[in-house]
């Protein structure tokens, strides 16, 4: 089994984490957005291919790992909840991120993207207030949105600063040996 995808994204960190957590082998082949695009249909990543099988998505490849192990995926409502609206959030940042990087469109310069910086804020300020079980080993709902927190203050793109919540999760995310595995490299 290999995993494709990037030290820094937490769409891969999430899943390199899913793997550290059951000790399922997989081998983990670092790639760049040119080789994510010629490899993946959706032309990101993460990609996990075993066998036959190949997994485009990073909620597939988590439901995989997880199902291998023979552990569920997301069997709370309120935890599936808390994923999904993570990942909305997320792409809305991860959106607003690679615009301003590799085409100079800033939120100054685009509707859209103040659009989604709107939903960015409303959405940790949501994110915030809900009920946050904090407490290891957390479950895929909580390693997702850890894995988002501590990618936004890796790339410069949010701030904890009145999101005291928020900002104890990360804490104590940051305690555990799998989620310290996998920080990205400090160039990266």
């Amino acid at each position: 089994m290999k995993i494709y995808g990037s030290f820094t994204s937490p769409f891969v960190r999430h899943c390199r984490i899913a793997l550290l957590e059951t000790d399922i082998f997989c081998e983990f082949i670092e790639i760049d957005p040119a080789q994510s695009a010629q490899m993946s249909p959706t032309k990101k990543v993460p990609l996990l291919v075993d066998g036959d099988l190949t997994l485009t998505d990073s909620s597939s490849i988590l439901r995989y790992i997880r199902e291998k192990s023979g552990s569920p995926f997301l069997p709370e409502l309120l935890d599936f909840e808390l994923f999904n609206m993570t990942n909305t959030v997320m792409d809305a940042c991860v959106n607003i991120f690679y615009l301003e990087k590799f085409d100079n469109i800033t939120v100054e310069k685009s509707s859209y993207l103040t659009r989604q910086k709107a939903r960015v804020l409303s959405g940790l300020e949501a994110l915030n207030e809900a009920e946050l079980s904090v407490q290891l080993p957390l479950t895929d709902g909580l390693t997702r949105l850890a894995c988002f927190l501590d990618w936004g203050i890796y790339r410069d793109r949010i701030c904890l600063k009145k999101l005291t919540n928020l900002t104890r999760l990360l804490d104590v995310a940051r305690t555990d040996k799998n989620f310290i595995k996998t920080v990205p490299p400090i160039n990266g």
